[in-house]
């Protein structure tokens, strides 16, 4: 998950919100693509989780990561991510170590960033015995099993879930994704690419669908980690049905975000528990956890990684619907969204193809999708028709 943001003042003006949005737009040439994934590291010899400190641990490997140019980023006395040129390590609750890619011209350069890193990576692991997976779900592991990051915000986060949904721990310590972010140019174009984005995230979901194992047996499921997510917290998750009504935009998005109860501040390097509290009551000054404080824009920035749709805006798209899996299908996923929606003529190709789906149906096809992968089907749309479809115009 994210670092946690830094300055950005304090916010004036209620209109400041959508313009953080507004202040993504870029022309063509300047879009990006920035590739993020998760993966399990485990010990060769138990074949258990990776801990975070000890001599073949999480620590050690950050140790070794330091020779290669990577710099630490700390959380009170504990390394609990890295920097490096624009890209950043991080962890998430039970240590799935995360590479947040630089953002990138192109397919070719993220796929040389991937295979970098891997190799770094394996230069000190191998010697101590570690190895990572890349799949969706920890298939054998039990919640008890997992180590705990010494992270303030999950430790907040975990208490809340336990609250709110049925499936949220699960989500948080034993789940792995791989997930592209892309620009836009305009609000119309986000809205287009949003749009798109959540209609075709159950074809993502089937094509890198990766978790049929959990506790040591079949789950039922092509995807158990899409499943997961359905019952985490419907508040902050989902296909956000708002985003195809008509006058959708920057402040629609915004709205929601605002009604989306808080986690936490950061302050001073801690996190300071504001759970289930409204961020409308802090741009009032009236949060109970900081009483008569207002935020900053780096407060709205954090309150906005606290949101999990399927697709989530920040000053980019973020397509989050897949499994993660091998290296051959961290380097697919961008692949596939770069082909959609950089190019104008397959973009609106797409929106043909899912501008006469309701929200049951897109809806249907989410839910399915993680249980049928791509033999799902939903009122009448079959999910490998409109993969097949997809992947061509993406081609």
């Amino acid at each position: 998950m994210s670092i946690p943001q830094s300055g950005g003042g304090q916010i004036e003006d209620f209109s400041q919100l959508a313009q953080m949005m507004a202040d993504g737009c870029k022309p063509k040439a300047d879009w990006r693509i920035g590739t993020e994934h998760e993966k399990f590291g485990w010990l060769t010899d138990t074949r258990a989780p990776l801990p975070y400190t000890g001599d073949r641990s999480i620590s050690a490997l950050f140790a070794g990561l330091q020779t290669f140019g990577w710099q630490p980023v700390h959380e009170a006395e504990n390394i609990i991510g890295m920097t490096r040129n624009g890209a950043n390590i991080s962890l998430e609750p039970g240590g799935q170590f995360e590479l947040s890619g630089a953002p990138l011209e192109s397919l070719h350069q993220g796929a040389a960033e991937l295979q970098n890193h891997l190799d770094e990576l394996r230069s000190i692991a191998d010697p101590l015995g570690i190895r990572f997976m890349g799949i969706g779900a920890a298939p054998e592991w039990t919640g008890d099993q997992m180590p705990v990051m010494p992270k303030g915000r999950y430790r907040l986060m975990t208490d809340y879930m336990g609250r709110v949904g049925t499936h949220g721990t699960q989500m948080m310590y034993r789940t792995c994704t791989v997930q592209v972010n892309l620009d836009y140019a305009s609000e119309a174009d986000m809205v287009k690419k949003l749009r798109v984005a959540l209609a075709l995230q159950p074809v993502a979901t089937a094509l890198f669908a990766s978790s049929p194992f959990f506790d040591g047996k079949l789950n039922g499921h092509k995807s158990w980690r899409s499943r997961i997510w359905r019952g985490l917290d419907n508040s902050r998750t989902g296909m956000l049905p708002f985003a195809f009504d008509q006058g959708f935009g920057f402040q629609a998005y915004v709205d929601w975000v605002l009604d989306v109860p808080m986690y936490f501040v950061y302050r001073d390097g801690k996190y300071i528990n504001a759970l289930g509290q409204s961020f409308r009551d802090f741009l009032a000054g009236n949060l109970p956890a900081l009483p008569g404080e207002k935020p900053s824009l780096s407060d709205w920035a954090d309150h906005m990684t606290t949101v999990f749709p399927e697709a989530r805006v920040k000053k980019y798209i973020e397509m989050r619907g897949a499994d993660c899996g091998d290296q051959a299908h961290i380097d697919a996923l961008p692949a596939f969204w770069v082909g959609l929606m950089y190019d104008d003529a397959a973009l609106d190709a797409a929106w043909d193809l899912v501008k006469g789906f309701d929200a049951a149906t897109r809806e249907g096809l989410r839910v399915e999708a993680s249980v049928k992968a791509l033999q799902a089907e939903a009122n009448g749309v079959k999910l490998l028709d409109l993969a097949h479809a997809a992947v061509g115009l993406s081609h």
